[in-house]
Order: structure tokens, then sequence, then C-alpha cells
């Protein structure tokens, strides 16, 4: 028989093995162990399990498990890489190499003799990089309290309230954050010395606009540029940055693309400070382009100085003027006061001190020359009249009589002439400015047919009502022509006659800019050509070099035949030598011109109006006039044009 082994460990205590506990085999102690035999076939038959049974149902939920867990990670790392990628690459780029812009030099403006009208001058600025400012809170706070000592007016609730919008590791955390500008020099000097051992404190030199102001009207014209507001950025997005000054009004505006430059660039890498270490790459941008205006400053100069020397006899602070040539559109001087000065912009205004011209009651922020809209007055009557000839409603001969007005039922339509003017034909109308005359071409007579208010406003947009007139300023306004349509849907009433009377002498409801009233002016001094007003004669590069010019051609020309505008010409030449402009007989050439009186109010007095170009003959120049509740134009108007027109043939 075959015997197995098996040993048991010793015990202290020999009687650990129980009685009984050794069903067959023999026991036996050998070197102090236990031995236990057994026949072999006891192990042979039966075999033992050590264990539990695993279930294979749970083994495939465990393997779903892991696999959903792999995909998560797997799905992530792509997310990270492929998707956001660039967006984390950036992130940690940013902390050793960062781009830098390089500031393109704002171009500059000079009138049409070549005169500065602006220059650049250094504006320190600072701004946080909020990357770059210390994690610790008491360490931030410190810069700030450093910062806030050095400069005045900034609080530094005001920098913690702004730099608590931004999240920190974000993309926005490396972009600029503007704390202050116009810093004076020495503080300057001093901040630039401690930014060194500042991190995220920065200072840099930007462009301040100074401008040259021969005339205080010239603020409306060349505008201003001021820091750029959340409401531009969001519109230009990457093109700026939240530190960087954009053209707010006036020609610094409309021409911000030209003058802006185009930005340069340098790649760098930083300290742990985030400071300039040394430059990788460096490409170089463009500065802006410059401007020639057609403003002639010299005249821009007598035009206000006369202007504001009438309102001050009047005892009145509104008014415009405008001097163009007829020949080409080019503006030559533009005066709206009262003004103000771009410079006080440009340096920096407290709240307070915005609100305070922001909201003066004369409105010294507007331009009233382009965005002020006002009834015409007899200044349409050119217009009007030819409409008038060119549809045959009348011709030179026609003649009606003026008796002081015209009745129709209870209402009564006045000449401003008690008792009329006697017999009148179109020239004499337009130089004595006959209403009676106008309401019957205008809106017809008893037997007589007018032109009517489709005709009539048909011909006051070819004429350029109704629309703006393209000039390169920003804020112009369109003017209102009224119909019948117009009057049922706002007021609910219908198109009565008198509305139609109305229209044809430049009262009632029409609206038209001073800008708008010269335009068409020039039609009838070149001879039929609508021209687009503008201020912008050249574009030069940075260096001077003519890069284009203003395209001068024609927007709209023969709205009538040259012998219709001869017509009307000749009654604005009379209106001079027998009419209501006889005070111009005393300037150095022939001047043609048309007067105006629009009311607008029926408690306050009249808009007072004059248009009129000269020489007639060869015209060089159109001036238009506006004093605001000035009254009659022919005595209020009138001899600011006489004195203007005077010195300019004088001086030339």
């Amino acid at each position: 028989m075959i015997f197995i082994k098996k040993q048991f460990k010793r015990s202290d205590d020999p009687f650990a093995i129980q009685e009984g506990s050794i069903k067959s085999g023999q026991l036996k102690r050998d070197s102090g162990a236990w031995e236990l035999e057994q026949p072999a076939s006891a192990f042979l038959g039966k075999q033992e399990t050590i264990g539990k049974n695993f279930n294979i149902n749970k083994v495939f939920k465990i393997s779903l498990a892991l696999l959903a867990f792999f995909l998560i990670i797997l799905g992530r790392a792509g997310w990270l890489q492929i998707a956001k990628g660039g967006y984390y690459y950036e992130l940690a780029e940013g902390n050793r190499i960062r781009v830098e812009r390089l500031e393109a030099k704002r171009g500059v403006i000079y009138d049409r003799s070549g005169h500065p009208l602006v220059r650049n001058s250094a504006n320190f600025l600072l701004y946080f990089v909020p990357a770059d400012l210390p994690k610790d809170k008491l360490e931030q706070e410190k810069i700030i309290n450093r910062v806030v000592e050095n400069l005045a007016g900034i609080a530094n609730n005001d920098i913690a309230a702004a730099l608590a919008k931004i999240k920190q590791g974000s993309l926005e955390s490396y972009q600029p954050l503007f704390i202050a500008d116009n810093i004076d020099y020495d503080k300057a000097i001093a901040l630039y010395l401690e930014a060194d051992n500042m991190p995220g404190v920065f200072l840099t030199a930007k462009n301040r606009r100074e401008y040259n102001l021969y005339s205080l009207s010239l603020s409306h014209l060349l505008g201003y540029i001021g820091k750029i507001s959340e409401a531009e950025l969001a519109k230009f997005k990457s093109e700026y940055l939240p530190i960087d000054y954009i053209g707010k009004t006036g020609l610094e505006n409309f021409w911000e693309n030209e003058m802006k430059g185009v930005n340069g660039k340098k790649q760098i890498e930083v300290d742990a400070l985030g400071k300039e270490k040394k430059i990788i790459n460096q490409e170089n941008g463009e500065d802006g382009h410059n401007l020639v205006l057609s403003l002639d400053i010299e005249l821009q100069k007598k035009l206000e100085e006369v202007v504001a020397s009438e309102l001050k006899n009047l005892h009145l602070n509104k008014a415009c003027a405008i001097a163009l040539n007829p020949n080409n559109g080019e503006v030559l001087a533009m005066v709206s006061l009262p003004s103000y000065n771009n410079n006080d912009f440009s340096h920096g205004l407290t709240q307070s001190e915005y609100q305070k011209i922001a909201e003066h009651p004369d409105r010294p922020l507007f331009n009233r020359c382009i965005a002020g809209e006002y009834p015409s007055g007899s200044v349409i009557k050119p217009v009007i009249a030819a409409a008038a000839l060119e549809e045959k409603v009348i011709n030179e001969n026609t003649s009606f009589l003026s008796t002081g007005g015209i009745r129709i039922d209870q209402w009564f339509f006045p000449d401003w002439k008690a008792g009329g003017h006697g017999l009148t034909n179109v020239r004499s109308a337009i130089a004595n400015s006959v209403n009676t005359f106008f309401y019957y071409i205008g809106g017809g007579f008893n037997d007589f047919s007018g032109l009517g208010l489709e005709r009539m406003v048909r011909y006051e947009k070819l004429f350029g009502l109704d629309a703006q007139t393209g000039i390169d300023l920003p804020g112009e306004a369109s003017g209102f022509l009224p119909t019948k349509d117009w009057k049922m849907k706002t007021k609910g009433e219908r198109w009565y006659i008198g509305d139609t009377y109305h229209v044809a002498i430049g009262q009632g409801d029409i609206l038209v800019t001073p800008l708008q009233v010269a335009d068409y002016t020039a039609v009838f001094a070149n001879g039929g050509s609508l021209y687009r007003p503008h201020l912008i004669k050249q574009v030069l590069n940075s260096s001077d070099q003519l890069i284009g010019e203003t395209d001068n051609k024609p927007i709209r020309i023969d709205m009538v035949s040259g012998k219709n505008l001869e017509i009307v010409r000749q009654g604005m030449r009379q209106t001079v030598t027998s009419g209501s402009a006889q005070l111009l007989q005393s300037v150095p050439v022939a001047v043609a011109g048309k007067t105006g009186t629009a009311q607008w109010s029926t408690t306050k007095n009249n808009h007072a109006w004059f248009t009129g170009f000269a020489p007639y003959d060869r015209p060089e120049i159109v001036i238009t006039i506006l004093i605001e509740q000035g009254g009659e134009g022919s005595s209020v108007a009138v001899p600011i044009a006489k004195e203007v027109l005077s010195w300019y043939f004088q001086r030339h």
C-alpha cells in the first residue's frame, strides 16, 4: 500500500490534534512534527475545490464599465487635443511667448493749402494684464494700491471690480485691461520705473490728437478720437484692443479706416513677471494715410467770425453757414454755432464735464449744417419755379396778379406784402418772393392747374431733397417731403389744397438741411449738375505722396433744361438787383440768390435764410446761411453774405 504524508506544524499543545479527527491512517511523530499517513487512494478518489465560483454575467458588466470608462478618457483627450487644442496651446504659449502689437501712427489732416489741422502727441496709458498679476489677493491689492497712489481719480474698488469680471486662465485674461490714460509725464516716468517690479502692470505711449483750431467750428468737422467703447469692441472684434482709441465723430470717425493705418506685430519671450526678455520676430505695419481737405481755413475763420458777430448783435446763439465750390461740390467752409473744443475730448473729460456739454440746451455738439432739419421757407422757390417751367405749367412770360393772397372758401393764403405785388412773372416772383405766384404754379387756382403735390415732390427729390447728400461726415439727416399717404397714416387726415400751397412756398411739413439747400443752389450756379458735397480733396500716404483724389463727377445732370435753368438764374439775379437782397449790390462781383423766412412756431421768431452764388457769370462760390429765430432773411442773413462775399472777392 502506498502512503502519502501530510505534515502539521508543531504546537505547544500536543493535544491540539483531537482524538477522532483521523478516521484512517497512522499518526507518527518524527523530529518534532506529526505525520499522518494515509492511503493514496484516499486523495485520488476525491477532488477538493478552494474559493468561490464566478458569475459570467458579472464579468460582462464589468467589462462594459471598463470599456465605457476608456472611451470617456479617449473622448476627453480628443476634445482637449483636437477641438480645444488651439485654445490651450495659445494659453500655454501665453505664459512664455506672446505677440505684441506695434501700433501704426495715425494719419494727419491738412487744409487745402497744406496747413496742418491736427498732430499726434504722446499719451501715456497704463494697463494691466490680469494673467500676469499675482495670484495671491494680498499681493494683488498691494499693486493696485501702489498704482492708485500714483494716479488721481482712480478708485481701488473700480480696478478690483474690473478684475473680478475676468476669469483667471482664460484668453481674456491675457488681453490688456485699461486703467488710466492722459497720465502726466512725471507720473508716467515714475510708474514706468516701478512697473518692472510689479507683475502684470504695463505703461505704454499711444497717440493723442492735438487739434489746431483756427476756428472753433472746425471741431464739428474734424471730430475727435476717444477710448473705444464696449459696443465698438463687440462690433469690430479683434480689429481693436480694449486700450485702443477710435474716431468718435467728424472726419476722425468717417475716415477711421484710412487714418488708423495697419498695425505691425512682434513675437516676444517674456519672463515670470510677463515682462519682455527678447524679441523673437517682428513685422512692421503701415502708418495711416494723411488727408487733404477742400477747406479754405481763412474763409472758415471769416465765416465763423461774421456769423458769431451777427448772433451776438441779435442776442441769439444758434446758426449755421456753408460755402461750396459749385463746380465740383468741394466744401470750402462749414460753420455751425454754438460749437465746442474737441481738444477737451481728446485730453479727456470727466463724466460731469461731458454731461454739461451734452445736455446744454443749445446743443453745441450738434452740427446744424448737416443734421439740422428746418422748414425751407422761400429758398425752395427756385426749385418749384424750375419744375413748373420744365413741366410747361408756365413759361417765362406767364403772369399772375398778386393782390395780397388768395382765398378758398373760408381759408385765406396770404402774400408777405399787404396789398400784393401786382402783375408778376416767374423772374419777379423769385426776386420778390411772391407767394401768390407759387400758390398758382404749385397747387393751381380756379381754372389754372398747377404742378400738384406729386410733381413738386418728384422734382424736389431730383434736386437732392428727402435724401442724404452723401457728404463724408457721419450723422447727416435726410430732411423730409410730405405725401398724401403719409398725412393720412400719421395724422389721420386727408390732404387739402392748403397743404399743397404750403409745400409750394416751403412751409408746412417740408424739412430740409442747410447742406441740401447749398447743394441744389449749386445746380443753378453751374448750369444743371448736382454734385456730392465733400470735404476730402486728396489722400496721401504717411510720406505725403499722393495716393488718390476725390471723384468730382456729378451724381445727376440735366434735371431741367438749360433754358429753364437760365430763367430761374435770372430771377435769382433780380433778387439782388431789384428784389429782397439788394444789399448785395455792393459786393465787388455780381451775386445771385434767394432769401427766405421760414415759420416754424406760433410763439417764436421765424428762421432767417439766404442762399446764393457769385460771380453770376462764372460762379466759384455758393453761400448758404441760416439763423435760427433770426426773423427776416433779407435783414439778417443777407448782411452776413454781403460781408463774407466782399471779403472773399477782395482777397482774391
